[in-house]
């Protein structure tokens, strides 16, 4: 298991092990988080635990060309029930990411020191959210990494059905140089929208290419 310091950089990808753990340790700054971010690797921890870095394979991705959008979703696109912003509650949205309840579990990863870094990291220009308003009501969203061409997704929540999906979707279609979501980890939500998973290797080429 490789333990990071504050100077010391990332180990190869192909030292994380099989459920793609790869480092414990460090700090998030935000040049930490773009380095790990520009080589494929992310932050999930628990509260009160030692920061650990991931980097899964296979990993899961979405291309944009190939956004599944249902009927219904587009029904409910053209009915304009919901009002879309970008960046304009992104901690409200990491808030409520971090206290919707979900079906894995009761817990959260979205814990103070994770919002404090994706709140800097947003003040820096680098983090984005998404938001989905019934009237002045925030009822959806979700928020990410934008680099280059590339959108890391990191969380979503609905407060009404669809919400997140509505989100997400108008994201994209106001984000047109997205060449590349990742989705990180594989969910049927995410599957739903036309997520899949890609080799590891692949998606390091991917981001060498669009960040």
């Amino acid at each position: 298991m490789y333990i990071l310091n504050a100077d010391m950089d990332f180990p190869p990808l192909e030292a994380a092990d099989e459920d793609g753990l790869l480092a414990i340790g460090g700090e998030l700054t935000v040049n930490r988080l773009l380095s790990a971010y520009r080589k494929g690797i992310f932050p999930w921890y628990n509260e009160d635990d030692p920061v650990c870095w991931w980097s899964p394979d296979p990993r899961c991705v979405l291309f944009p060309d190939k956004l599944k959008v249902s009927k219904s979703m587009n029904s409910l696109l053209r009915k304009q029930q919901f009002r879309f912003t970008m960046n304009q509650a992104f901690e409200m949205v990491m808030r409520n990411c971090s206290s919707v309840k979900r079906k894995e579990g009761d817990g959260t990863w979205i814990h103070e020191e994770i919002i404090e870094a994706y709140c800097e990291m947003h003040r820096s220009g680098f983090a984005v959210s998404a938001e989905a308003w019934e009237g002045n009501e925030l009822v959806g969203g979700l928020y990410g990494i934008k680099l280059g061409n590339v959108f890391f997704g990191e969380s979503m929540f609905s407060i009404r059905p669809n919400a997140s999906k509505f989100a997400f979707i108008r994201l994209l279609k106001s984000m047109q140089d997205i060449q590349l979501v990742d989705c990180q980890i594989r969910s049927e939500h995410l599957v739903s929208l036309g997520a899949e998973m890609i080799a590891r290797k692949d998606f390091i080429g991917l981001l060498k290419k669009y960040t």
